[in-house]
């Protein structure tokens, strides 16, 4: 089980009260919002292996090349050292370390990459592992990696923090009318997404693109057909898609996830017991986890 950690905070952060507070009066709604939601997960679903996935650089460099508009609403502060600064509620900043050190110390393996998101470190993870994986992400972004064949699904919270709804190949073909994972990402980068800064073909939305990949299979079926004045397309299609080729070009690369990326090392084991007990105590006092942290717990113990 593999969680797209900031997302799920923000989803926690959003989804619980911000009068959930700790003994000196900060904020702590993400932290025990995503401290319940895991414990849920791990009870329902008892992965052998679990790992929250970090967001080293939210908006990488390499990336930003391709695409200057990528993510670039969301930039605070531009940074020549390091990952630029994103815009985030005063109130969540502040859990994120709390959240960090939590993890940490219950034992649950954190893991990111210096120059990549964690959607890339999961697309790392997914391709290296041998057997099922449940990827938990609020991000549809992470759609790309179903795949029945290996049984890679998404577990994606519908509303809130609330139970997960299961994305397999199914659901992909009833909601979006694409067959696998694959066609998902070819769908997002045609379709563009606003929240991520990427301008899409215009004229082409959710429904165009899926119909455009039911004819002609994938992206690059689609520019072939470009090419090929037998092929079906429209004029205006034809026109629109030939004037987004510089944009195609470039977008499959910022739009699917890294699969190659080096990772530390770590133990990816679901702990029965937490790995620094003391250091825990001490931060659900002083945080008042409560019940929270208990749940947990009490479900990795189960």
């Amino acid at each position: 089980m593999l969680l797209d950690a900031a997302s799920l905070y923000y989803r926690a952060y959003f989804g619980v009260p911000e009068s959930v507070r700790a003994p000196d009066g900060t904020p702590v709604n993400a932290v025990r919002g995503l401290l319940d939601f895991i414990a849920r997960l791990v009870r329902d679903h008892r992965p052998d292996d679990l790992v929250a996935c970090m967001d080293n650089d939210w908006r990488p460099h390499w990336r930003v090349e391709l695409i200057p508009s990528y993510k670039a609403h969301r930039v605070v502060e531009e940074s020549a050292e390091g990952p630029d600064t994103e815009e985030t509620p005063d109130t969540l900043s502040p859990q994120v370390p709390v959240i960090e050190e939590v993890l940490d110390a219950v034992g649950i393996a954190r893991v990111g990459a210096d120059g990549y998101e964690a959607d890339d470190v999961i697309g790392t993870l997914v391709r290296r592992a041998g057997g099922p994986v449940d990827v938990v992400t609020g991000d549809r972004d992470l759609f790309q990696l179903v795949d029945d064949a290996r049984g890679v699904r998404v577990l994606y919270p519908v509303k809130g923090m609330g139970d997960p709804a299961v994305v397999d190949e199914a659901a992909l073909r009833e909601k979006y009318g694409v067959a696998s994972g694959s066609a998902y990402a070819d769908l997002a980068l045609l379709r563009g997404d606003p929240s991520d800064g990427l301008p899409g073909v215009a004229g082409v939305g959710e429904k165009t693109a899926a119909r455009l990949l039911q004819s002609y299979g994938d992206l690059e079926g689609i520019l072939a057909a470009v090419g090929d004045p037998a092929s079906g397309l429209t004029p205006a299609q034809r026109r629109r898609l030939e004037a987004a080729r510089e944009y195609l070009a470039v977008a499959p690369k910022v739009v699917r996830v890294a699969g190659d990326v080096a990772l530390p090392e770590f133990d990816p084991a679901l702990p029965a017991e937490p790995l620094h007990a003391q250091e825990l105590e001490e931060l659900a006092e002083r945080w008042g986890l409560g019940g929270s942290l208990r749940r947990l717990l009490d479900a990795l113990a189960g």
